[in-house]
């Protein structure tokens, strides 16, 4: 039985798989990286139902999920956000916030869809640049975003449960 992944644009009713493919997609990337008491706290926290609610009501907010056919389960998902980034001027840029995909689906081309759609939607929203923070130490994530075009602007500490960790934040031009 062969399969297909859709990207689209979420819309209200998507919190709960939202809520449920964040924590899942957070939790496999970092175990064995972060403590797991602090990925618990931190998905508890930060991958609720009511917080994707209050993205998906917000105009400045645009998520997507990507989802495998057939049955339409959600496997990956995305935010675009305004920019919270320690830099010293974010005015006119967004944030790709989160990005995530199941690892069993990585390397298969949905990642660079993925970043497709969102250079795409910011660009059309007239944004000057698309930033994003990602772990430090997250090797291959660093390298598939300077493949994209992204390149390194800084650095911030990104708390997880308390503790707090190295990210790079990464950005790029959208000619804007």
């Amino acid at each position: 039985m062969g399969t297909d992944i859709q990207l689209r644009r979420c819309g209200p009713g998507d919190e709960a798989a939202l809520a449920l493919v964040g924590q899942a997609t957070f939790l496999e990337t970092f175990a064995g990286i972060l403590g797991g008491n602090e990925i618990v706290a931190h998905c508890a926290n930060t991958h609720t139902v009511e917080l994707y609610r209050a993205w998906l009501a917000d105009p400045g907010h645009a998520l997507w999920l990507a989802e495998i056919s057939p049955g339409n389960a959600p496997i990956g998902y995305m935010v675009i956000a305004p920019p919270q980034l320690p830099l010293p001027d974010t005015s006119g840029d967004v944030e790709l916030k989160r990005i995530y995909l199941l690892s069993k689906f990585q390397r298969g081309g949905i990642g660079k869809r993925l970043v497709a759609a969102a250079i795409t939607h910011s660009a059309s929203t007239l944004a000057k640049r698309l930033l994003l923070g990602v772990y430090a130490h997250n090797h291959s994530a660093i390298a598939f975003y300077e493949r994209a075009g992204f390149g390194k602007l800084g650095s911030r500490k990104f708390n997880v449960g308390g503790k707090d960790y190295d990210d790079n934040i990464m950005g790029m031009s959208l000619g804007t």
